[in-house]
């Protein structure tokens, strides 16, 4: 719970330091307040005027974008130091950089715009200055450089849209003339790889693709009967004689191992398929080779092994040799294939870049057209125009500063920092003032409090304290400030030296 008298007695205990803040900073706030200097303003407006010839192709800049772009052109920092210069809108004792001339020139200046559908477009400039004769004089001088930019920006954007078309117009049409001659040489040099032969190519290419597919099985088989041969020659020591038909044995023997020939390409060796497949095999093995023992008269020797094999190596350089022709041939089909894409897409980009190109001559020739009538029409002033609707008086009564506005910041300052005071010297004050900090601190409960008591001399003597803080700030405190205006600087100069030596103006 706020404790509120103890509270109140700290607040009249302060009480004499935060009026003086309060005193102080309203004095300031009040000398500022009367002392700044009076300013004047003073505005011309301006119409943007439709133009008397339409244009269908809304070649003409819309009034808000001719205002843009002639506003951007008046605060350059060229026009601003010549009007500065020329008008002296600046006092020469008052020593000012070029840079500066230009801030204070642009923060002075003001340029409005207004509009929107349905509406008229207007423009007003105004200018800020102590000297009202200043003022108009600048506001004058702007408008006479809005309506001869205005002039100038029609007539020269009307010239160049007119020279570039032209020059645009020229550049097509030799860029036609180029792409057509592209056209027929690229369909000369390419007579034999046009999109026409495609059809044939992709057929051809099938099937032969085929073809190479089916010699690559024959020679796969082929590869594995050899291997057979070997290995039944290697277990048994003879193998059958090709005129002889094989056994049943045999013949399953011969699928379990093609079988396992494909089913090692997508299993590992560990795997249970491939385990029980060789367990077949193996056992397939010993029923062949029980049989050829108990037919030893169905044995040969190494020559019908030899004879056999050179065979089947025959019968595989010649499938060998089909093969690589066949992949010869593919080869040179895929390549006609290949090119025959490009040509195909090499053909088409041509083509469109021909067409676009068309497209653009067309459109420049047409803008050409216009571009004439807009010329003529901008050169015989009837187009879009920016007319003076007021021009800008000498100002008889002054605009600004806001004088109760800067005194009220006065006091709101002198009112925040006394504020602040209290709060600051309540924070740094760590000392035990009151039961209840010396509970919360130490965790023990006194049995009794006993506050000091003042004697009479002490009161008396913190009276007279009081008094004379209290006198010091009421008097004191605004001679010292009036002195310190008459005798020294005036205050308002004193405060915006020291605003711009903190960095804040």
């Amino acid at each position: 719970m706020i404790d509120i008298r103890f509270y109140w007695s700290l607040l009249l205990r302060r009480l004499p330091v935060m009026l003086a803040l309060v005193i102080v900073c309203s004095a300031f706030g009040a000398v500022s307040a009367i002392r700044a200097p009076s300013t004047y303003t003073t505005s011309a407006r301006l119409l943007v005027q439709d133009p008397q010839i339409l244009q269908e192709d809304g070649g003409q800049t819309g009034g808000a974008q001719s205002l843009d772009i002639i506003e951007q052109q008046l605060m350059t920092r060229a026009n601003l130091i010549d009007i500065a210069n020329k008008l002296n809108v600046f006092p020469a004792d008052l020593e000012l950089s070029v840079d500066e001339k230009v801030q204070r020139m642009r923060s002075s200046a003001s340029i409005n715009r207004s509009g929107g559908r349905d509406q008229a477009t207007m423009m007003t400039v105004s200018f800020t200055s102590p000297d009202p004769r200043v003022a108009a004089a600048v506001v004058n001088e702007f408008t006479t450089l809005v309506l001869s930019t205005n002039t100038r920006n029609r007539v020269g954007r009307a010239e160049e849209r007119l020279s570039f078309y032209q020059q645009e117009a020229e550049r097509l049409s030799a860029d036609l003339d180029q792409q057509n001659a592209r056209i027929l040489d690229f369909k000369r040099q390419n007579a034999n790889a046009l999109p026409e032969n495609l059809t044939y190519n992709q057929n051809r290419q099938s099937l032969l693709q085929e073809r190479i597919s089916r010699l690559e099985s024959e020679i796969a088989s082929l590869n594995t009967q050899r291997e057979d041969m070997l290995r039944l020659f290697e277990e048994t020591g003879s193998i059958r004689q090709s005129a002889q038909p094989a056994t049943p044995a045999e013949q399953q023997l011969a699928q379990l191992r093609a079988e396992l020939n494909s089913v090692l390409g997508i299993y590992t060796e560990d795997s249970p398929r491939v385990r029980a497949l060789r367990n077949r095999i193996t056992a397939a093995e010993g029923v062949v080779q029980a049989q050829v023992g108990s037919n030893p008269e169905e044995a040969t020797g190494n020559s019908l092994l030899d004879v056999n094999l050179s065979q089947i190596d025959t019968r595989t350089t010649a499938l060998q040799a089909e093969l690589d022709q066949a992949n010869r041939e593919l080869e040179l089909i895929q390549a006609a294939v290949a090119a025959t894409a490009t040509n195909s897409i090499a053909l088409g980009a041509l083509e469109r870049d021909q067409a676009n190109i068309q497209a653009r001559y067309n459109a420049a020739v047409a803008d050409l057209s216009q571009a004439r009538t807009v010329e003529r029409i901008e050169a015989s002033s009837r187009g879009q125009q920016i007319t003076v609707l007021e021009a800008a008086t000498v100002p008889n009564r002054p605009s600004g500063p806001n004088r109760q506005k800067i005194a009220a910041m006065g006091i709101g300052l002198g009112l925040g920092l006394a504020g602040g005071f209290f709060a600051v010297m309540e924070i740094l004050n760590n000392a035990i003032r009151r039961p209840g900090e010396l509970r919360s601190r130490f965790q023990i409960t006194p049995l009794a409090v006993i506050p000091y008591i003042d004697t009479r001399h002490e009161r008396r003597h913190r009276r007279m304290v009081a008094l004379s803080l209290i006198a010091a700030v009421l008097v004191l405190i605004p001679l010292g400030l009036w002195g310190l205006h008459t005798q020294y600087m005036p205050l308002d100069v004193l405060a915006q030296k020291v605003v711009s030596r903190l960095g804040f103006g």
